[in-house]
């Protein structure tokens, strides 16, 4: 009598194939329809080329503030966010500095704040620890780290002044053989300049 009644519970339902088949196959329509729609039209991703024939990476362009519809001109837009307006032309500037061991020196740019720039520096013989940092002007000793590493030999990235002062890096040489730390920037700021 129970194994009549297991019986009638389970009657007009799937079997635990069928579901476990019906599963596998929404989870591949989601995934394909993740790659080909949705990466496309919300992010510009179109790694099958057919949100493109599609058109719907055109979706995207309004989120992207570089790029427009090949199909249409360049148009003049009232407020845009992603401008960078800076009282100083664009600046690109190269400097290095030789640490002894147990050495250490700062590189720095004055800027004003909302200035930014990209950077990249690079440790020819050996690694350094470091600390990029920012002082307000006039405060004395009191400083603000933003990034702060041990060990490395080369580091990237872009920045934007969170302040008006001076904005950089102090590197030290913790190995026993001189090494030389080069920078590179790129962007908008009065001065990259090695402090005295």
């Amino acid at each position: 009598m129970q194994q009549d009644i297991s019986n009638m519970n389970r009657e007009g339902l799937p079997s635990n194939k069928s579901l476990l088949k019906a599963t596998v196959v929404a989870f591949l329509v989601g995934a394909l329809l993740l790659v080909t729609t949705i990466l496309p039209a919300e992010y510009g991703l179109d790694p099958t080329g057919i949100g493109k024939q599609l058109g719907l990476t055109v979706l995207s362009s309004d989120h992207d503030s570089h790029s427009q519809p090949a199909s249409s001109a360049p148009t003049l837009l009232a407020t845009v966010s992603s401008v960078w307006k800076g009282k100083e032309a664009l600046r690109n500037d190269t400097m290095s500095l030789t640490l002894g061991p147990n050495e250490g020196a700062e590189i720095k740019a004055k800027m004003v704040a909302g200035e930014r720039f990209v950077f990249n520096w690079e440790v020819q013989g050996g690694e350094v620890s470091f600390d990029m940092h920012g002082e307000r002007l006039n405060a004395g000793d009191e400083f603000t780290s933003y990034w702060v590493g041990r060990n490395q030999s080369s580091a990237s990235g872009a920045f934007e002044a969170p302040f008006d002062g001076t904005h950089g890096w102090y590197w030290q040489n913790k190995g026993s053989e001189p090494v030389t730390v080069v920078v590179k920037t790129s962007g908008f700021y009065e001065t990259l300049y090695q402090p005295e």
